[in-house]
């Protein structure tokens, strides 16, 4: 005749640890020695959600509250992202005719092979225009994208000295598209010579 086996209680008040360790534990009638009774797994389950709302919650990120620290990525992400703003920033108190906004992503193939191009136009003309990079993934950019109704990327702005939108390049059919979309913006201000000997 096979043994049966006692079945396991509802509820277990046994403390699972005993001050003297055995190598060899024999199975309580609760279950596994090792497993914490049911009001503690609950609090341990409880900790654990409480600690991950905290480290998902953005607004609790920016204060330190309990040894809980955000992720080294969303503070590479936001230190970018007020860097780029302050470059924006820089650019329209420089007193130069006009600023370039370009929204890219760093998942956008097209954006980067932009990069090189950019870089050139930005030396060549560096005396009347200012270009600034503006991750469309941050989220710290989130009113300039509503703003200037970016939906795709690239998309390059002009912007006048005085922050004021002039005009932005169309979707991005093609790199040649982007490239000449680029170039029509920076002829719509570019200073002519008169203009050009006018300025400080």
């Amino acid at each position: 005749m096979a043994s049966t086996s006692k079945p396991s209680p509802l509820i277990c008040w046994k403390w699972p640890f005993s001050p003297n360790p055995n190598p060899n534990p024999i199975p309580a009638s609760c279950g596994d020695p090792r497993d914490l009774p049911w009001l503690f797994k609950s609090l341990k389950t409880l900790g654990s959600l409480a600690q991950g709302l905290l480290i998902a919650d953005p607004l609790s990120s920016s204060s330190v509250s309990v040894g809980v620290t955000a992720s080294p990525q969303r503070l590479r992400a936001a230190a970018q992202g007020e860097a780029e703003q302050r470059a924006l920033a820089a650019a329209l108190k420089s007193g130069k005719e006009a600023t370039v906004l370009e929204f890219y992503s760093p998942k956008c193939r097209l954006c980067n092979s932009l990069l090189g191009l950019v870089l050139d136009l930005e030396r060549k003309n560096e005396d009347w225009v200012s270009f600034v990079f503006a991750d469309a993934e941050n989220e710290q950019w989130l009113p300039e994208l509503l703003h200037y109704d970016i939906k795709y990327v690239p998309c390059f702005v002009l912007l006048d000295k005085n922050g004021k939108a002039i005009a932005k390049t169309g979707v991005p059919t093609s790199r040649q598209h982007v490239i000449a979309g680029l170039y029509h913006l920076l002829k719509l201000k570019r200073p002519t010579k008169q203009e050009k000997n006018n300025l400080p």
